[in-house]
């Protein structure tokens, strides 16, 4: 019968060690993620509010550039469907950048992402890269993602809920 390795032998307590050390490394970070993820949420939440909002402000008030293909200028109030497109924008970006009705205004933004992705890009051409559709479709996935997550840890509906 072999000798059995005792805890003294090092050539046994060796591998043993750093095979649990790296094997303990890869929950632990996972913890330390999972952690982290209404953070990290929040902060996804809070980038893609500020963008559309700040595409709703630009064709709305001519900043940031202004709207596309106007050389600064803004879309004309009432026109469709650009100018209630940038309604939608500002006031979905906004509500989603602060988290006050976040999922209401992330399906809404979904909305009109999906609307603006098949109107006007699908026509040109199949694929996004293709039709200038890529900002439409990352915008409409983006919220929709938002609608079944929710606003994450930093939100004012959560801190208005917390106090009432």
């Amino acid at each position: 019968m072999p000798p059995t390795p005792t805890a003294a032998s090092p050539s046994a307590a060796a591998p043993a060690a750093s095979a649990r050390t790296s094997a303990d490394a890869a929950p632990a970070l996972a913890q330390r993620l999972d952690a982290a993820r209404p953070y990290a949420l929040s902060a996804f939440r809070i980038v893609v509010g500020l963008l559309f909002a700040c595409h709703g402000a630009a064709s709305l008030f001519g900043v940031l550039g202004g709207a596309a293909g106007t050389n600064g200028g803004t879309i004309e109030a009432g026109t469709w469907p650009g100018w209630y497109a940038a309604v939608i924008q500002l006031v979905a970006g906004a509500l989603v950048l602060l988290g006050v009705g976040t999922r209401t205004g992330a399906l809404i933004a979904s909305g009109s992402m999906a609307y603006a992705y098949f109107d006007v890009h699908q026509s040109m051409a199949l694929w996004p890269i293709q039709n200038g559709g890529e900002a439409s479709a990352m915008f409409c996935w983006a919220f929709l993602l938002l609608v079944f997550t929710g606003p994450g840890a930093l939100s004012l509906d959560r801190l208005f809920s917390r106090r009432g």
